[in-house]
C-alpha cells in the first residue's frame, strides 16, 4: 500500500475515523470527570549510612550493600508495619469499621490483618536510585487521611526498625546471661581446685620454692664434686703412707714426727761423741743406746699412727661423700616433685586464666548486647513528613484527554483499514494495476472557480424553471 492509497482510504473513511475518535475522546473525558478524585500524600525517609552504631561505635557495613535498601522497602510494605499503622490510627477500635469488617469477612481473621491488607493495596514505596531516600506514597479520596496514613507508615517503620534491631539483641543478651553463669560456675570450680591443690601441697609460691631447691641442688652437687676430689686425694695419700712411711709427705711433715726425728738426731750425735770418749761398754753409753732405741721405736709408732690417721680421713671422706650423695638424690627427687607440682599448678592456673578470659569476653558482649537491647536509636529518620495534598493526583483529566486523542486517532485509523480490507474498493489507478485491469483513461477533477460555480448554478435554476 502506497502512501497515496493510504491517504485515499483515510479520506474515504473519514466519517468512521472521526466517529470513533469522537467516541473515544468523549468517553475518556466523561469517565475522567466522573471518576472520584484520589489524593496522594508523600513522606520521605532518610537512611543514614554514615551514622556509627551508638554502642560499638562502628559503621554498619551491611547498610552499604545494595540489598539493604531493598530490604527496607520490603519492611515498609510488610504486614507487620501495616498492622502497626492500623493500631496507630485506631482503625481496629472504630465501631463502623468493625461492623464493615464483620460484614465483609464474616468475622474470620483479625480486623488488623483485614485493614492492613486494604492499606497496603494503596501504598507505593519508591527507593531513590542515586540517594539514601525512600518515598512512601499513599493514595486516598480524603487528602487528610492520605497524609495521616503516609505519616503513620513512616512512624510505624521507624518503630519496627528499632524493634528489629532490639529483639535480636534481647535474645543475645539472655543467652549471654546464661552463658556467663555457666562460665562463672566453671571458673569458681577451677579456682577452688587450684586453691585446694596449693593447700594440700603447702604451695605458696611454686616458682620461688623451685628456685631455692634448685640452688640447694646445685650446692650439693658442688659439695659432692669437692668431696670426691678430697676422697681421691686421701686414698692416694693413704696408699703412699702404707707403702713407705719415710717418703710420705703427710707422715714426714707431721710436727710430732719432726720433733722425734730431731730428738733422735740429737741423741745419735751425743751417743757418737760419748762413744768416742767413754767406749762402747760404758754404762752411760748403754743407757744412751737404750734411750735412742726407745725414741726410734716411738718414731715408728707415731709414723704408724699418722699413716693410720690418713686411713681414718679417707673413711671420713667416703662417709661424707655417701651422705652428700644421698642428700643430693633426695634433693633431686624433691626438685622433681616440685616440678611436677609446678606443672600441675601451671595447668590449673592456665585453665583458670583461660576461663577468666572467656568470662570477661562474655561479660563484655553481654553488656554490649544489653545496651543494644535498651537502645531506642536508629539511623533512619523522617526527611519530609507528608502534608495534606491540595490537588488530586487522580484522575489526570488533561493527560487522559491527550492520551484519548492519540488512542482515538489510532483506533479510527485501525478500524478504517480493517473495513477497507473487508470491503475493498477501487480508488486509484494503482488499485487497478494490482488486479491486472487495463486502464483506458483517467479523469481528473478540476477545481471550478467561484464565479463559474455561480453561473452554473444560475443556469441549472433557469433550466428547471
Amino acid at each position: 500500500m502506497s502512501f497515496q492509497q493510504f491517504i485515499s482510504i483515510l479520506i474515504a473513511r473519514k466519517k468512521l475515523i472521526l466517529s470513533i475518535f469522537a467516541i473515544v475522546v468523549a468517553t475518556t473525558t466523561l469517565i475522567s470527570l466522573v471518576l472520584p478524585k484520589s489524593y496522594k500524600a508523600v513522606t520521605t525517609i532518610l537512611v543514614d549510612f554514615k551514622t556509627p552504631d551508638p554502642v560499638t561505635g562502628a559503621l554498619g557495613q551491611a547498610m552499604i550493600m545494595p540489598e539493604f535498601m531493598a530490604t527496607q522497602v520490603d519492611i515498609i510494605g510488610s504486614d507487620r508495619v501495616a498492622r502497626r499503622v492500623v493500631k496507630m490510627l485506631g482503625l481496629d477500635q472504630d465501631p463502623q469499621l468493625l461492623a464493615e469488617w464483620k460484614e465483609d469477612s464474616g468475622g474470620i481473621g483479625t480486623v488488623e490483618g483485614y485493614y492492613a491488607d486494604i492499606l497496603s493495596k494503596k501504598l507505593d514505596i519508591k527507593p531513590s536510585r542515586e540517594s539514601n531516600v525512600i518515598s512512601i506514597e499513599y493514595s486516598n479520596g480524603d487528602p487528610k487521611l492520605a497524609a495521616s496514613v503516609a505519616n503513620a507508615f513512616a512512624e510505624a517503620y521507624l518503630d519496627t526498625s528499632v524493634e528489629l534491631m532490639v529483639e535480636p539483641a534481647k535474645r543475645y543478651s539472655e543467652w549471654f546471661v546464661q552463658r556467663a553463669k555457666q562460665v562463672r560456675d566453671k571458673l569458681e570450680k577451677q579456682q577452688a581446685s587450684l586453691s585446694a591443690y596449693q593447700k594440700e601441697k603447702g604451695i605458696i609460691s611454686v616458682d620461688e620454692r623451685l628456685d631455692v631447691e634448685n640452688n640447694r641442688l646445685n650446692e650439693l652437687s658442688t659439695q659432692l664434686t669437692l668431696l670426691e676430689a678430697q676422697k681421691s686425694d686421701a686414698m692416694s695419700r693413704q696408699a703412699q703412707a702404707q707403702d713407705k712411711f719415710d717418703s710420705n709427705p703427710d707422715v714426714m711433715n707431721n710436727p710430732v714426727i719432726q720433733n722425734l726425728r730431731t730428738t733422735i738426731t740429737a741423741a745419735e750425735g751425743k751417743l757418737q761423741q760419748a762413744s768416742n770418749e767413754l767406749g762402747d761398754n760404758h754404762p752411760q753409753i748403754k743407757q744412751q743406746k737404750a734411750e735412742l732405741e726407745s725414741l726410734r721405736s716411738k718414731l715408728k709408732s707415731e709414723m704408724a699412727n699418722v699413716a693410720s690417721s690418713l686411713g681414718i680421713n679417707t673413711q671420713v671422706s667416703i662417709q661424707k661423700e655417701d651422705e652428700i650423695r644421698e642428700a643430693l638424690d633426695k634433693q633431686k627427687q624433691r626438685v622433681l616433685d616440685l616440678k611436677k607440682q609446678h606443672d600441675a599448678v601451671s595447668v590449673l592456673q592456665k585453665d583458670v586464666e583461660s576461663t577468666q578470659r572467656d568470662y570477661d569476653s562474655i561479660n563484655q558482649r553481654q553488656n554490649q548486647t544489653n545496651l543494644q537491647s535498651q537502645s531506642q536509636q536508629t539511623n533512619i529518620s523522617v526527611l519530609t513528613p507528608a502534608s495534606e495534598p491540595v490537588k488530586p493526583a487522580k484522575p489526570k483529566v488533561l493527560l487522559n484527554i491527550l492520551v484519548s486523542i492519540f488512542l482515538g486517532g489510532m483506533l479510527g485509523i485501525g478500524f478504517a483499514l480493517l473495513m477497507e480490507i473487508k470491503e475493498r474498493r477501487i480508488r486509484s489507478v494503482e488499485d487497478l494495476a494490482e488486479i491486472d485491469t487495463p486502464v483506458l483513461g483517467e479523469l481528473t477533477v478540476q477545481k471550478i472557480s467561484p464565479t463559474r460555480q455561480k453561473r452554473l448554478k444560475q443556469f441549472k435554476l433557469g433550466m428547471t424553471a
